[in-house]
């Protein structure tokens, strides 16, 4: 039985970076995928095939530039299946290719197959016809992320009703799109198949969506929606779906309504890659969507030298998390130093248009009963924007009126996961208005967004001696 200081279980983001990192500290490391290839959830079908998709669509449809062009403006007029896969397969070779070279370069061994624990300290491996192996560890990161969830009342087939994890590995163009669930994972797919001009309905359970969002950002996200035609069936559920004579999906709604379409994605919650793995041999039990509870600070499981990272552990499920998860987890179970986690990190949904925010948002500020003041750009009012053909964007801005300092920043539209890099850095090292005010940005940019937004809060904050021109 051959024995490793590290077993990490799945090699998305968290399980590459707690992978690399052990393997930098000096531990043998072994990386157990059961796909063919690495990469995980992450690569195959979640992070990386979801945006490249939208960034094919963007590029094809000539979405950038409708604001000059207008409406009607495409650079290719009929997108089809191929045009979406083929982008998609050398985006998916490159990362893959990258990953195999960090492993090879660190020094970490990797076997496909599927693990299940038999011990605490022992792994076994079923590969494809070789039989299983078994393998001992000191410490084990389960890394093994999540499955789309599945409800036994929807008839998924795979051509007219699919999940997530479909649409990533086999991308196609329908005649028109139902979108069940108003998360992160739909939103972003019903908005870029509405960049492509295909009619989408969006289905949502509850009244309001992205709850831990901003409210005013929101409000602009939603009215984009419907101007461009989306409908939103908010606090209704999917109590039915057929397929009529045509391969359509026919939905009924608990209202009484029906839709059909060519073509319906469930998106609807995800489950924790659990099942098979025999934690029960190592006396850890996943919750009712098969995550696992961890100490946020260390990763570590109920069971001191086994961690869990990444979206297995729940919220926020973002690979930009996961990634320090791992490394803080293979950090803690060797005993290196770990500076402590920031404060705020950024979250990223990359819909149409797309949405990036740090800190605390309004409802948060009110809830803490701070005095702020808040400050609003819109990218039309940049020169950048112009530029751009903007016609939508904007950027709020909340300050502290006690301390001055930014407590949030709150970006939609072209660029905003790029954007909110700035107040993050700032907001982490407790930077103030002043910041904003005092120092000159990039002229045209639209990082400009946050000198303008900053000043439309500092004309309004009292304390001030003199608003500056």
């Amino acid at each position: 039985m051959e024995h490793y200081e590290l077993i990490v279980i799945g090699s998305g983001p968290a399980g590459r970076r707690a992978a690399i990192q052990a393997a930098k500290l000096g531990k043998s490391v072994l990386v157990v995928e059961n796909r063919l290839r690495v990469g995980g959830v992450s690569v195959h079908t979640g992070t990386i095939p979801s945006k490249t998709l939208r960034e094919t669509v963007l590029n094809l449809s000539g979405w950038r530039e409708r604001g000059f062009y207008g409406l009607a403006y495409r650079v290719k007029k009929n997108i089809d299946d191929q045009d979406l896969g083929s982008r998609l397969r050398m985006t998916l070779d490159h990362e893959i290719d990258v990953l195999e070279h960090q492993f090879a370069r660190n020094g970490v061994e990797v076997v496909a197959g599927k693990a299940r624990f038999t011990s605490p300290h022992e792994i076994a491996v079923a590969t494809s016809g070789d039989g299983e192996y078994r393998y001992q560890a000191d410490n084990v990161v389960i890394a093994v992320g999540t499955t789309p969830y599945r409800p036994s009342h929807i008839p998924f087939n795979e051509t007219s009703v699919l999940d997530s994890d479909n649409v990533a590995s086999d991308p196609r163009v329908p005649k028109s799109l139902t979108v069940v669930g108003a998360g992160v994972i739909g939103l972003e797919y019903a908005t870029i198949f509405s960049a492509m001009d295909v009619p989408v309905t969006l289905v949502e359970p509850r009244e309001r969506f992205l709850e831990f969002i901003d409210r005013e950002i929101i409000e602009e996200f939603v009215s984009e929606l419907r101007k461009r035609g989306m409908q939103l069936r908010l606090g209704v559920t999917v109590d039915q779906v057929d397929i009529d004579d045509k391969g359509w999906a026919v939905s009924t709604l608990s209202d009484g309504r029906k839709i059909r379409t060519e073509m319906l994605l469930y998106a609807a919650g995800r489950v924790g890659a659990t099942a098979g793995l025999g934690l029960e041999t190592c006396g850890i039990e996943p919750d009712s969507r098969g995550r696992l509870k961890v100490d946020p600070k260390t990763f570590q499981s109920s069971v001191p030298h086994i961690y869990a990272t990444g979206d297995v552990i729940g919220f926020p499920s973002l690979a930009s998390t996961s990634l320090e998860q791992g490394r803080i987890a293979a950090c803690h179970a060797f005993g290196a130093p770990m500076p402590p986690v920031p404060e705020y990190f950024p979250y990223g949904i990359y819909a149409v248009p797309e949405i990036s925010t740090v800190g605390l948002t309004e409802q948060e500020v009110r809830e803490k009963k701070i005095p702020y003041e808040c400050g609003v750009a819109r990218f039309r009012e940049t020169s950048r924007g112009h530029i751009m053909g903007l016609q939508g964007g904007m950027m709020k801005l909340i300050f502290s009126l006690k301390t001055r300092r930014l407590l949030g920043a709150h970006i939609i539209g072209e660029g905003a996961t790029e954007l909110v890099h700035i107040g993050q850095a700032v907001l982490n090292l407790k930077g103030t208005v002043d910041y904003f005010v005092e120092n000159a940005f990039n002229y045209p940019t639209l990082a400009e967004a946050y000198k303008i937004a900053a000043l439309d809060a500092f004309n309004r904050m009292p304390g001030r001696d003199a608003a500056p021109i």
